[in-house]
C-alpha cells in the first residue's frame, strides 16, 4: 500500500491510495476462463465425480482446449465452447473472433493414475486429499456490504455495466472486450480501511469503428460511471480517464492471445490480502487451489459478519498426503 499523504505522523489520520482492476467478459484471458468453466460446468452435469483440469487458450481464430479430465460423461466440446464464444458477443471477425468460423482443437488425457490413487481413489469422501502441495488465502474486510475490497468491487461493477449496456442496445457502439481500473482513497482507521473517496477511474471500452471518441468518453461516464459509482464518492478532484489510449477498435483475441488463469488476481481480491498463485477455472472440487480458497474465504468472511474482526486473512496449505 503506498501512502498517499500523513497527517503529522497520527496513524489514525494516515490515507494512502490503492488500486485493483478488472477485465470485461470478452478480454481473452477471461474468456478462456469461461470456456474451462463452461467445460467443466458440462462435465459435471452428468457426473458429480468428474475429475476434471481444463486449460484453454485462444488467439485469432484459433482457440485450444487442453489437460486432464477422468469422467464417464460425454460431452460436445465444440458446441460447448462455440456456445461461450457466442454468449459473449464473438459473432463478427471484426470484433476479435465469430463464433460460427473459429477453429477448435481440443487436447484432452486422463487424469494421472498416480495422482487419482493419491487423491480419492479407495477413499471415503472425508478422506480425499490434495493432488499437490500449495497455498491459498481468503481475504474480507468490511469495507463493503459483500465483505469485499471497494476498489475491486466498483472495477467489476463498471465492467458489469458495460456488458449490460452494450447488451440490452444503450451503448451500442460496445464491443465485448473492456478492462477497467479503480484507484481509492483510504483512511487507515487502526488497521481497518475505510474508503473517503475514488481518487482514480480508468475505462477502456472496446467500440465499433463508426463512433467517435468523444462519444465513447461521454457515454461511459453517463450510462457506466454514474451509474455505478456512488455519487458520494465521487468529487472535483476525481480523475477520469476513458479510453485514455484512444482508438480501441481491434479487440479480443485479435489484439491478444488468451489463456485460462491469468487474471486471479481479478479473480480473487484486486491485489489486497495474498495469493497462492493457483487459478480457479477449469477444475472441480478435488483442485484445492480452487475449493480451499472458497472455504478460506468462507472462514474470512464469516469472522467479519459476527464482529470479531474488521479485516482479515486466512491461509490455509495444502500438501499430498
Amino acid at each position: 500500500m503506498m501512502p498517499a499523504y500523513t497527517n503529522g505522523g497520527n496513524e489514525e489520520l494516515e490515507t494512502f491510495l490503492f488500486t485493483s482492476e478488472s477485465v470485461g467478459e470478452g478480454h481473452p484471458d477471461k474468456l478462456c476462463d469461461q470456456i474451462s468453466d463452461a467445460i467443466l460446468d458440462e462435465f459435471l452435469k452428468q457426473d458429480p465425480d468428474a475429475k476434471v483440469a481444463c486449460e484453454s487458450f485462444v488467439k485469432s481464430g484459433l482457440i485450444i482446449v487442453g489437460g486432464e479430465i477422468s469422467s464417464n460423461a460425454v460431452i460436445d466440446i465444440q458446441k460447448t465452447v462455440r456456445n461461450v464464444v457466442k454468449d459473449i458477443g464473438y459473432d463478427d471477425t471484426r470484433k476479435g473472433l465469430d463464433y460460427k468460423n473459429c477453429n477448435i482443437l481440443a487436447v484432452i488425457e486422463q487424469q494421472s493414475a498416480d495422482i487419482a490413487k493419491g487423491v480419492h481413489e479407495g477413499r471415503n469422501v472425508e478422506d480425499i486429499g490434495a493432488g499437490d502441495q500449495g497455498l491459498m488465502f481468503g481475504y474480507a474486510t468490511d469495507e463493503t456490504e459483500e465483505c469485499m475490497p471497494l476498489t475491486v468491487t466498483l472495477s467489476h461493477a463498471l465492467n458489469k455495466r458495460l456488458a449490460m449496456c452494450r447488451r440490452n442496445g444503450i451503448l451500442p457502439w460496445a464491443g465485448p472486450d473492456s478492462k477497467t481500473q479503480v484507484t481509492v482513497e483510504y483512511l487507515n482507521d487502526h488497521g481497518a480501511c475505510r474508503p473517503l473517496r475514488v481518487h482514480t477511474v480508468v475505462i477502456s471500452a472496446q467500440h465499433d469503428e463508426h463512433v467517435t471518441l468523444e462519444k465513447v468518453r461521454a457515454d461511459l461516464m453517463e450510462y457506466v460511471i454514474k451509474e455505478e459509482i456512488p455519487a458520494n464518492l465521487l468529487d472535483e478532484k476525481t480523475k477520469y480517464h476513458l479510453n485514455p489510449a484512444g482508438r480501441f477498435v481491434i479487440g479480443g483475441p485479435q489484439s491478444d492471445a488468451g489463456l485460462t488463469g491469468r487474471k486471479i488476481i481479478v479473480d480473487t481480491y484486486g491485489g489486497w490480502g495474498a495469493h497462492g498463485g493457483g487459478a480457479f477455472s477449469g477444475k472441480d472440487y478435488s483442485k484445492v487451489d480452487r475449493s480451499a480458497a472458497y472455504a478460506a474465504r468462507w472462514v474470512a468472511k464469516s469472522l467479519i459478519k459476527s464482529g470479531l474482526c474488521r479485516r482479515v486473512l486466512v491461509q490455509v496449505t495444502k500438501f499430498l498426503l
